[in-house]
């Protein structure tokens, strides 16, 4: 089986779905009209890359768990690669002046360089750039 054409949708509850839209916005993404409204928006990370930022009490009917509270326990870290250690620094700083908080500082592995934040909602991300022909073979 080929994973050619392949899209992810990483679904993820928040708590006021109009600030967590303005806050992504100004980090420079843009959303799905045909598939944002009341209970949900679609975020466009890339071609085959999306984020629906759902309603809790929407989110709760995709599931028979509890839904976790991101500010008090962490459920996935959301990890996107960027083009270089600017781009990651440089969407730090957007989300932070935003109103994100970074969560660590950035890390420099020589290979791999990386940073994140926690956005409005208690959601990790992270970005990071990975240096072309500086991978390890154990990686």
């Amino acid at each position: 089986m080929t994973a050619m054409g392949s899209q992810i949708y990483v679904n993820l509850p928040v708590s006021d779905l109009d600030r967590s839209v303005d806050f992504f916005e100004k980090l420079g993404y843009s959303f799905n009209p045909d598939f944002t409204n009341e209970q949900g928006a679609c975020m466009v990370v890339s071609d085959s890359i999306y984020v629906m930022l759902l309603t809790q009490a929407f989110f709760q009917t995709f599931t028979r768990k509890p839904v976790s509270d991101a500010t008090r326990s962490t459920e996935a870290i959301v990890c996107l690669s960027m083009d270089s250690s600017n781009a990651v620094d440089s969407i730090v700083a957007k989300a932070v002046a935003a109103g994100a908080k970074t969560h660590f500082d950035a890390s420099d592995q020589g290979f791999m360089y990386g940073h994140g934040f926690e956005d409005l909602d208690g959601h990790l991300w992270e970005f990071i750039h990975m240096k072309p022909g500086a991978v390890p073979a154990n990686c």
